[in-house]
């Protein structure tokens, strides 16, 4: 079970920061323990290693079928979440949220009940930490909210991801992703963050 810290930064995490020194070199992104052992902070320093790597990897893609300005342009959305957590899904990686300014309010209320605008755009940025603390960027996940009726089997809602090093990747969207977020069928098909990295908890 991931333990996640509550404020600040442990000073295993602050060591972990000095190191980095908020730079993206990956060879260097290491935890120096299990990602399933980091506290909150730890991963948030993992995160401030990795960022500017996995941003630029993500817009390395050329030609797309995954709109570029998306994949360009979510970094300028707002944070859904204080930090990167591990809820468990996406393979068990590590996820740091994004919303764009369509979604962002309704979103952050993390309710049931919540029915998302149409024109909502929400990324993931992931990565993994190995058992021998070597962290690696992961895919940046991308999910659009269509007109009521454009896709009926997926809940009105478009899914996409993108490889760490720019390319779209093809997946099964019922499959790989709808099956998945139909157990959050009351929340509009969400998974929100872990309630320690919601904003204003």
């Amino acid at each position: 079970m991931t333990r996640y810290m509550t404020c600040g930064l442990s000073a295993a995490a602050f060591t972990i920061g000095l190191a980095f020194g908020g730079t993206a070199h990956a060879a260097s992104c290491n935890a120096g323990k299990a990602g399933e052992d980091l506290s909150l902070g730890e991963a948030a320093a993992i995160y401030d290693c990795l960022k500017d790597k996995m941003v630029k990897g993500y817009q390395k893609g050329g030609k797309r079928w995954i709109p570029a300005e998306y994949v360009n342009g979510y970094r300028d959305w707002k944070a859904a979440s204080t930090g990167p957590a591990a809820p468990g899904v996406h393979g068990g990686r590590f996820l740091m949220t994004y919303v764009n300014d369509a979604g962002f309010e309704a979103y952050t209320q993390y309710a049931e009940g919540v029915e998302m605008p149409v024109g909502t755009l929400i990324a993931k940025e992931s990565f993994t930490v190995n058992g021998k603390g070597k962290a690696k960027a992961g895919p940046l996940f991308i999910m659009e909210k269509v007109a009521e009726g454009a896709s009926p089997e997926t809940g009105d809602w478009h899914y996409m991801m993108v490889s760490p090093k720019g390319a779209p990747q093809a997946v099964n969207v019922v499959s790989a992703c709808h099956d998945c977020h139909s157990g959050y069928e009351e929340q509009d098909y969400l998974g929100y963050p872990v309630e320690e990295v919601r904003l204003g908890q």
